[in-house]
């Protein structure tokens, strides 16, 4: 079984909740994968560096100058630390870039009707399952930012959830594979006020049910979207869990068929 978890930018952004969960990753059975966001950071260096932020209908735009922000931040520093975190706790990993070992191919979405610029589409079976597998097999651990690569020689911004979700259907090609999303929340809560409400299964049957009464909203939609699409596409289970439940294999919303 492979385990795929992707951390979100509040758990790196919060240096006593990244510790925790780095511990709580490295005790994970191996093999396993490794995806993480890229929180506040290339936010304040931009603001250092007086480059603007762009937003179109609530999306950063990635023009050429915020491109080398985060592509220094995301792929250099975050990943070079969580990885030097997990060493230090007896995980043997390497950090990549989508760029790396050609691991992650995107395609640069179009720019009509809205252009967001440098910002990546990625599909699972342009994942290097070769490089992947031969990695896993070995028994390191990969930790990947969400940077990718057009095969021309642009580099190109993710977003981390589909990053996650592509790896672990391509990783379902090696073996059954289950995703985890790791948050500061519960799971997907019935009641938002409410931490201890978290819904601990959601099957395709139940999913028209809670967007209609509202309970599945906003941005938890395109979350639980990508989760059945994985599915779909192969993995076993999708579970959304707050980063310190990790090896709590009760805690948590588990998403299935």
């Amino acid at each position: 079984m492979i385990t795929v978890v992707k951390i979100g930018g509040n758990v790196i952004d919060n240096e006593a909740a990244l510790e925790r969960f780095v511990a709580d990753f490295a005790q994970l059975p191996s093999p396993k994968i490794l995806i993480h966001g890229g929180g506040k950071l290339a936010t304040r260096l931009a603001e250092k560096l007086e480059i603007p932020t762009t937003m179109v209908e609530g999306r950063r735009v990635t023009d050429a100058a915020t491109l080398d922000v985060v592509t220094m931040v995301y792929a250099g520093l975050l990943n070079k630390r969580i990885v030097a975190k997990l060493q230090r706790e007896g995980c043997n990993a390497l950090g990549f870039s989508g760029a790396d070992g050609n691991m992650i191919p995107a395609t640069r979405r179009n720019p009509e009707p809205l252009d967001y610029g440098f910002v990546g589409d990625i599909e699972a079976e342009n994942i290097n399952r070769n490089l992947l597998s031969s990695l896993l097999e070995s028994g390191v651990t990969p930790v990947f930012c969400a940077i990718t690569h057009d095969t021309e020689g642009t580099l190109l911004n993710s977003n981390a959830d589909s990053v996650a979700s592509a790896v672990a259907v391509a990783a379902a090609t090696i073996a059954p594979t289950d995703l985890v999303f790791c948050f500061e929340k519960q799971g997907v809560l019935r009641d938002i006020d409410d931490e201890n409400s978290a819904i601990p299964l959601i099957t395709k049957a139940d999913y028209p049910t809670l967007r209609s009464e509202g309970i599945i909203s906003k941005g938890m939609i395109p979350k639980i979207d990508n989760a059945f699409r994985a599915i779909d596409e192969g993995v076993t289970s999708v579970t959304i869990k707050h980063s310190e439940q990790l090896n709590n294999t009760e805690a948590g919303t588990t998403i299935k068929r």
